[in-house]
């Protein structure tokens, strides 16, 4: 029981991942020439609801995992966001 409890946060963070990227990129899309995206972490918890059927996301969460991509993607370059608040 332990070990699919772990398996399921996992997943569910994966697809927090996963819809932070989305978020990121649409975000880049929707920007404007010389401006800079702003992906949000309401639109990271949209995308999540939309994509993967997750009804209840803790921001917290959400931040997290759209901190991590933010990271990871290098998006000080050409992005901002609330994650950090």
């Amino acid at each position: 029981m332990k070990r699919a409890r772990s398996a399921v946060i996992r997943d569910r963070f994966r697809n927090l991942l996963r819809s932070a990227g989305i978020a990121i990129a649409e975000a880049r899309r929707r920007a404007a020439r010389g401006e800079p995206a702003i992906a949000t972490v309401g639109d990271a918890t949209k995308v999540a609801c939309q994509h993967y059927g997750h009804l209840c996301v803790e921001r917290e969460e959400t931040a997290a995992a759209l901190r991590q991509r933010y990271q990871a993607t290098d998006c000080r370059a050409d992005c901002m966001t609330d994650a950090f608040n």
